[in-house]
């Protein structure tokens, strides 16, 4: 009899490496919107904001959050502290506007503040360096 895609090894086997690409691509894209604020590449519409401001902090925290989550480095309190600058970026920037997400362009923020939480729980999964490191302490 076939094996199923609902095995234990099948889970075993891919969900660490899935939980990976899940944080190189979150990553990947939360580091695209601090490039944005800090060098306005990609260009955007509202050009590079000031380095010492609320939002050049964003711009920083979200440029080297979304490299540390890409590498896999230092995981867990990276993603914790990204996903409550997506809390504070919601209910500071979002939820003023309107009461919910989609009335005040917050599902980003939302959804980006729940991948961070979920990460700093799950960890970086089988293709980062906090598995490097583990696996050369040793």
């Amino acid at each position: 009899m076939a094996a199923t895609t609902s095995t234990p090894t099948y889970s075993a086997t891919w969900m660490p490496r899935l939980l990976s690409v899940l944080r190189i691509v979150a990553g990947f894209m939360f580091m695209l919107h601090g490039t944005q604020k800090l060098f306005n590449f990609p260009a955007g519409e509202h050009g590079a904001a000031e380095l010492f401001s609320l939002m050049g902090l964003a711009g920083v925290l979200e440029a080297l959050g979304g490299l540390l989550l890409i590498l896999g480095l230092f995981t867990r309190p990276v993603a914790f502290v990204m996903s409550g600058l997506m809390a504070v970026a919601y209910f500071m920037a979002h939820a003023p506007q309107a009461p919910l997400p989609i009335q005040n362009q917050g599902e980003l923020a939302v959804l980006y503040c729940f991948v961070f939480l979920f990460l700093a729980v799950a960890g970086a999964g089988e293709w980062s360096l906090d598995a490097w490191r583990q696996r050369v302490t040793r």
